[in-house]
């Protein structure tokens, strides 16, 4: 944001309510929380609106994961059961899922516990089957639907509507009305092992077993829509009169980012990698686990929260390994490097998105449901003509010049 009286200056990033939080933490207060209006130029979804949302934000100074998780989980459920559209809400404690094993397991790390598919592991039973692109997959997955009453017509809309959204294809085969063989979809290919799958997968006559296969991350994707189409279109396979909560934990610390190719923080970065700093200098950074969770709701992330690092020795570490020296530290966030010089207290906080609670109590789908004046997915408010051309004394005023044409 461009500064006024500052010529060629601007607010940004680095002066952002996380390092305040933390400081009030290093000051000598116990806890503190706020609503937050926040703005955050990202693109639209179902659960996120360009532009302005809310946070109910909270710190808590001496206070570990588990004291974070015991003020959340005696908060939320009761107000979702009393004002919710659905009248019944996941009791404490709620179900703690590691960051990797909700890939592995629901292909996504926001996971709707209120459907009953997992993916299963299915690589070494399905390669060498003849069909180019499961072999040639690195990663196989499968999703099994016992009791499966629709149409061709309805596993081809699953299919194309998972791909649409996934961007992967996947594959389907059912179990004959014998239970001793397979037929539609890649069945052919799978003739000499058909078997060994109906065995391994408990299969029954009328089943279905929908396929993700291609690399790691494109087959745990397509997989993770594929659980969520089904269950949404397949009638007994979800909950639809209660709020699941879950925690996701153990989230990597780093993360090779898949623009730059280079090692980048994965979650927050003034978080507290697990093992400290002794993890730092003699871990693989890849394989170092952070204290950092998110609170799920109904395969929506109500929130993002963690154990602070307040530590100056472990805070030069950290940024070390993504290329910051610390003198980079020093300069981009000096406030908080210097209270922590002094000794600042364990921390830990959270800050679950206001809309999306509401969103979830009134039981919509879309996030724009429960904003009186949304803006469109490009983040356009046509109503206001906004974003629009300002004239050039306004831009003067703010030290800006626009570079450029129209076309540009």
């Amino acid at each position: 944001m461009p500064s006024r009286l500052h010529a060629g200056k601007f607010y940004a990033l680095p002066q952002a309510p996380q390092q305040f939080k933390q400081i009030l933490m290093a000051s000598g207060f116990d806890r503190y929380f706020q609503i937050a209006p926040c703005f955050r130029d990202e693109d639209a979804r179902a659960d996120r609106s360009p532009g302005e949302f809310y946070q109910l934000d909270m710190e808590m100074a001496f206070a570990s994961q588990e004291d974070v998780f015991a003020v959340i989980e005696d908060v939320l459920p009761p107000i979702f059961a009393k004002y919710g559209k659905y009248k019944r809400a996941s009791e404490a404690p709620f179900k703690r899922i590691a960051y990797l094993d909700a890939l592995d397991t629901y292909g996504t790390d926001k996971p709707d516990l209120r459907i009953d598919l997992i993916l299963t592991e299915a690589t070494e039973m399905l390669k060498g089957c003849g069909f180019e692109p499961i072999d040639n997959a690195e990663l196989i997955k499968a999703v099994v639907v016992h009791g499966f009453e629709g149409s061709r017509k309805v596993i081809d809309k699953i299919t194309a509507d998972a791909e649409t959204v996934s961007g992967g294809k996947s594959y389907w085969v059912k179990c004959g009305d014998d239970g001793a063989s397979l037929a539609g979809g890649v069945a052919k290919f799978l003739a000499d092992k058909q078997e060994d799958i109906i065995e391994k997968l408990s299969l029954k006559p009328g089943d279905v077993v929908f396929i993700s296969a291609g690399s790691k991350n494109q087959a745990l994707k397509t997989g993770g829509v594929l659980i969520k189409t089904i269950g949404q279109s397949v009638p007994g396979h979800i909950d639809k009169e209660a709020y699941e909560f879950c925690w996701i934990v153990d989230f990597p610390m780093y993360e090779i980012g898949e623009e730059s190719g280079e090692l980048e923080f994965c979650h927050n970065p003034f978080s507290m990698p697990q093992g400290g700093l002794d993890s730092l200098k003699n871990e693989d950074p890849l394989k170092i686990l952070a204290y950092q969770y998110d609170l799920v709701c109904n395969g929506v992330e109500l929130s993002s929260g963690a154990v602070r690092n307040h530590d100056p020795e472990i805070m030069i570490e950290a940024f070390k390994l993504v290329g910051l020296g610390e003198e980079d530290v020093k300069a981009k966030f000096p406030a908080m490097y210097n209270a922590f010089c002094y000794g600042a207290p364990p921390h830990a906080g959270i800050a679950p998105g206001v809309d999306r609670m509401i969103m979830l109590i009134a039981g919509e789908e879309s996030i724009r449901e429960i904003i009186p004046f949304p803006m469109n997915k490009n983040a356009e408010d046509l109503m206001m003509g906004a974003p629009a051309a300002v004239e050039q004394k306004q831009l003067d005023d703010v030290h800006i010049a626009i570079t450029g044409d129209d076309k540009d």
